[in-house]
C-alpha cells in the first residue's frame, strides 16, 4: 500500500514513526524488540533510515521487509543517491520492489565518511530530485521527500528552498516528511509558504523529543532547526541531570504534537531513536 493512502483515506491523523538500523557489529534483533513495543501505538507505517552513503544500504532493506511481512505494518524505506551510481540505483531499486517493499523516502543523502573516496564531481546525483526521477520511471513506487521547514542549511534563503521543494514535489512526490523543527510557529509559516507556490501534497511534521542534550546538538546542525528561548532554557537548567532532561524533553514534545494536532496537521511523524517508552509517552499524552 502506497502511504499515500492513509493520508487519503484516514479519518484521523496518520501516525508514523522513524527508526534506524543498528550499527553492523549489532543483532538486528533488538531493533526488533522496540518494533515490537511501538506496535502498541498501531502506527500507519514505519520508515527506515539509510547510512551515509549507503554504510546500512542491506540492513535497511532487510528491516523494512521485515516489518512489513512478520509485523503486518507499512513500511517506508529511505534511499540516498549522492554515492551511488545509477546503475547501484537502478540495483536497490528492484530489491526494494522484489522484497515487497512499495514506499521509497528519496533523499540526496550525506557524503559517506570516507570523503576521499567520493568524487564529487564524477558522481552521477546531485540532488533528491534526480532520484525521485529515477524511481517515478522505475516502478510505482509511493515516494516521499524531505522538508525543511526553517530551510535546507546549505540553503541561504527559505524562499529559494520552497523552490527546489516544488521541484521535487513536480518530480513525482506524493508525500513530504518535515526535518526535525521545535518552533510549531515555523512550521505553520512553511506550510502556507508552501501552499503559496503551488505545493498541494500532505506536509507531515517531523517531531523529535530532545531526550539527551548533547545528543540534539548534532540533530540541529544537520537539521538547520533553531531552538526557541523555552527549550533553551530547559537545555541549560537540566544539561547535566539527564533524567530530568529526559522527563521536561518529553512533556515538551508532547505539547508540540498537542498543538500540531490541534492545527489539524496530516499526521504525525515521529522520529523514535529507537526509543520505545519516551515516544508511547509522547503519543499517549498528546491525545494521538
Amino acid at each position: 500500500m502506497k502511504i499515500i493512502e492513509f493520508y487519503k483515506l484516514s479519518e484521523k491523523p496518520v501516525l508514523s514513526l522513524e527508526i534506524f538500523p543498528p550499527h553492523t557489529s549489532y543483532p538486528v534483533e533488538s531493533l526488533f524488540e522496540t518494533v515490537e513495543e511501538l506496535r502498541d501505538l498501531e502506527p500507519d507505517f514505519i520508515s527506515v533510515t539509510y547510512g551515509a552513503g549507503g554504510s546500512t544500504r542491506d540492513r535497511t532493506v532487510e528491516i523494512a521487509s521485515s516489518i512489513k511481512s512478520d509485523f503486518g505494518i507499512e513500511t517506508l524505506a529511505h534511499l540516498t543517491c549522492m554515492a551511488h551510481s545509477k546503475q547501484e540505483v537502478d540495483h536497490i531499486l528492484e530489491t526494494l520492489w522484489d522484497r515487497g517493499i512499495r514506499n521509497i523516502m528519496a533523499l540526496r543523502g550525506d557524503p559517506p565518511a570516507d570523503l576521499e573516496n567520493l568524487d564529487l564531481l564524477k558522481r552521477e546525483y546531485h540532488y533528491a530530485r534526480e532520484l525521485i526521477e529515477e524511481a517515478r520511471k522505475k516502478a510505482d513506487f509511493g515516494i516521499a521527500a524531505a522538508a525543511y521547514p526553517e530551510g535546507h542549511p546549505e540553503c541561504q534563503k527559505l524562499s529559494d528552498d520552497i523552490i527546489h521543494l516544488k521541484q521535487k514535489v513536480d518530480a513525482g512526490v506524493d508525500v513530504l516528511i518535515s526535518q526535525l523543527f521545535f518552533d510549531n510557529r515555523k512550521f505553520y509559516d512553511f506550510i502556507d509558504r508552501s501552499l503559496q507556490i503551488g505545493i498541494n501534497c500532505p506536509i507531515v511534521p517531523g517531531i523529535m523529543p530532545v531526550l539527551n542534550a548533547k545528543q540534539i546538538q548534532r540533530m540541529i546542525t544537520l537539521s538547520g532547526a533553531s531552538v526557541p528561548s523555552d527549550l533553551l532554557k530547559l537545555l541549560d537548567r537540566y544539561d547535566d541531570r539527564p533524567e530530568e532532561m529526559e522527563k521536561a524533553g518529553i512533556e515538551y514534545a508532547s505539547r508540540q504534537v498537542e498543538d500540531l494536532l490541534t492545527n489539524r496537521v496530516a499526521g504525525i511523524h515521529m522520529y523514535t531513536m529507537n526509543k520505545s517508552k519516551q515516544i508511547k509517552e509522547i503519543v499517549k499524552n498528546a491525545g494521538l
